[in-house]
């Protein structure tokens, strides 16, 4: 392990004042806490139990001089195989309550998105089924406007309640979020969501499980689901789906190490077994610099990258 920029010992004995003992981990395998199933040690990892803790770990880190990274669920991200030289929040691990207002759903960020469908579905609320897949927590999904078949959070989202990089807590309608492509406030101004209301319409639980299972099934029949990944590796690139191009470059099955592009999905790039950051690292570069040799076209990574990631690392998720 690396020295630290920050007094460790000291950054960890207030952490485990606010959130107890059992709320803080020393360099904890971040393999663990991401779907790619790759990332070496995280310095500190931290657990709040409740929303009134995450403005004291904020400022603690602040205060402390450490980086600071909130975690969701880890569906979207590539961590290090050095791991992360700073204060991981678990935000997902400890935020997970929902209460149903009327046709309101008010999630905490760590409620996973199947969770807020399926509560949703029983309750004959519709217009969260596009998200009865997407592998991630609500508080990501604000974060990046997640989005499939057709639907995408800035479609539901009426607010949310957050706190600014300095811990100041802020409630911004769903509108208000400059939502887009991937994006939102929450990301570009580095917002920590503690909540987000999304707003349903009535409909009938038959109708809107028929729904959820079709898009499951399709789900199943067109994605690498069997396989550790993050997802969609690559942004949309304007006029050109990223996974044709992968393929019309040859690339399906391509490997280096344990990571390979999925033979099901060119837009997967998979943990095919026991992979390493690098080697992931190393399949995203070869199917950017293959495609922009062959086509002309810059792919951006979907995927969000942690720790570091070396000199030759891919052009980083804006």
């Amino acid at each position: 392990m690396t020295d630290q920029p920050y007094d460790r010992p000291a950054l960890e004995a207030r952490l485990r004042s606010i959130v107890g003992d059992e709320g803080v981990f020393l360099d904890e395998p971040m393999r663990e806490h991401t779907t790619f199933e790759v990332g070496g040690p995280a310095d500190l990892f931290v657990v709040p139990e409740r929303q009134g803790q995450v403005a004291p770990i904020i400022e603690a880190c602040r205060e402390a001089g450490a980086p600071l990274f909130v975690l969701g669920r880890g569906s979207d991200l590539l961590v290090s195989d050095a791991g992360y030289r700073g204060v991981v929040l678990a935000v997902a691990d400890g935020l997970d309550d929902l209460l149903v207002e009327g046709t309101d759903v008010v999630c905490e960020a760590g409620v996973t998105l199947r969770d807020a469908a399926e509560a949703a579905c029983a309750l004959g609320l519709s217009g969260l089924e596009f998200a009865c897949g997407i592998p991630g927590s609500v508080g990501g999904a604000v974060f990046m406007n997640a989005g499939a078949y057709d639907g995408q959070m800035s479609d539901v989202l009426k607010s949310v309640k957050a706190l600014t990089p300095t811990g100041e807590p802020v409630e911004i309608a769903g509108e208000e979020l400059e939502m887009g492509y991937r994006t939102s406030r929450v990301r570009t101004e580095g917002l920590v969501v503690l909540t987000a209301t999304l707003s349903l319409e009535p409909g009938s639980e038959e109708d809107i499980r028929a729904r959820m299972d079709d898009l499951t099934a399709r789900r199943e029949a067109k994605q690498p689901l069997e396989y550790p990944s993050a997802g969609s590796t690559f942004k949309r690139p304007e006029g050109h789906f990223a996974g044709k191009l992968v393929t019309d470059a040859g690339l399906k099955g391509f490997s280096v190490g344990g990571a390979m592009v999925s033979e099901k999905h060119a837009g997967f790039v998979i943990n095919a077994g026991g992979a390493s950051a690098a080697d992931v690292l190393a399949v995203i570069r070869h199917v950017q610099d293959e495609v922009l040799r062959q086509f002309g076209v810059s792919l951006e990574p979907e995927v969000r990258m942690l720790g570091d990631m070396g000199p030759d690392a891919p052009n980083p998720s804006a």
